[in-house]
């Protein structure tokens, strides 16, 4: 079995690279969307998070009030950690979880902060980094959220730099003024590479 971790900044074409490698096989677990999931109405890490942060961190569905808890976090590092200390062992669990229910030989981790968490070097084989500059990164996320791009600089600030991505990776992705017929090329080359058996 391979263990792929997959990361990159906000904008990078990370859900992208995801959806490729999904197509050729791999299955994916996406530590994001464990994180919604903890986080909706019901959730599992939902109560902690309300005891610790107060019920203003909720919105009137239910679910965490995620750009709330943004501000919130960002401008508080001791903050950042509580929730870090609430989601984090929820979050590994479920990833560790969905591995083991993996019917396949490749399994990718997709995993925002995979950089900055120090557990996750020991948990896959490889690590595979989306990257474009940052200017690009703007502009994407800018085309598909309502954030202002101080809002998404702000985030990027937050992120682990590109160039500790790089260093941490076994192989970069440059997905910057790339077509999807190229980033599937990309990804392609890769696989066989990573994945194909060797005759």
């Amino acid at each position: 079995m391979l263990r792929i971790g997959l990361t990159g900044g906000i904008g990078s074409g990370k859900s992208t690279v995801a959806g490729l490698l999904m197509q050729r096989g791999a299955t994916l677990v996406d530590a994001d969307a464990i994180s919604r999931r903890l986080t909706e109405p019901g959730g599992a890490a939902l109560a902690a998070i309300t005891a610790e942060f107060g019920a203003e961190i909720v919105d009137s569905s239910g679910a965490l009030n995620r750009d709330r808890m943004r501000q919130r976090v960002f401008a508080d590092v001791a903050a950042k950690r509580r929730l870090e200390a609430i989601l984090h062992p929820m979050i590994v669990a479920e990833t560790q979880r969905q591995a083991d229910a993996a019917a396949t030989s490749v399994i990718v981790f997709d995993v925002p902060l995979l950089v900055e968490s120090a557990q996750w070097r020991g948990r896959v084989d490889r690590i595979l980094v989306v990257d474009c500059e940052e200017s690009t990164q703007v502009a994407r996320v800018l085309a598909r959220s309502g954030l202002s791009a101080d809002a998404v600089l702000v985030i990027i600030a937050q992120q682990a730099s590109r160039a500790l991505r790089r260093a941490c990776a076994d192989a970069v992705i440059y997905n910057d003024a790339v077509s999807l017929d190229g980033l599937t090329h990309h990804v392609e080359a890769l696989w066989q590479i990573w994945v194909r058996p060797k005759p």
